[in-house]
């Protein structure tokens, strides 16, 4: 197994209903440090980058809407196969398909609402760490 760096975002539906320290206990309890970690109000030119890969979807600038809606957690996660842990923890996408014990069947809202983001490949979880964090922000 290799050690590995996934980037997390605690969305604006969680941290509205104060939930980060519930969702931390369950990356750590899952076997994942947070190494770094910072609570942030999206611009939306950063919403907009950041999402770029959806932007001729149909959800795009409601996506980009919700996540410049309230602030968000940005966070490096560290563990053994993290991208594939994370996703483990955070569960399905659409939270009515969820596990139970997993972050969005326990506090997402809706599909857009779940509580989460998390890197699905490792190319992706590079990019998407670079994009928000100095690698002098990353203590592990």
């Amino acid at each position: 197994m290799a050690v590995e760096r996934t980037l997390s975002i605690i969305k604006p539906d969680a941290t509205r209903r104060n939930l980060t320290g519930k969702i931390n206990a369950k990356f750590e309890d899952g076997g994942l440090r947070i190494v770094a970690q910072k609570r942030v109000q999206l611009s939306k030119a950063q919403a907009e980058a950041f999402y770029g890969v959806h932007r001729e979807r149909g959800f795009f600038n409601d996506l980009v809407s919700f996540m410049i809606s309230g602030p968000v957690v940005l966070q490096v996660l560290e563990g053994e196969n993290a991208i594939a842990r994370n996703r483990e923890i955070m569960g399905a996408t659409n939270p009515a398909n969820a596990a139970e014990g997993t972050i969005r069947k326990e506090f997402a809202e809706s599909i857009e609402a779940n509580s989460v983001h998390g890197s699905d490949a490792p190319e992706t979880a590079a990019q998407e760490i670079a994009f928000f964090f100095a690698g002098t922000e990353i203590v592990g």
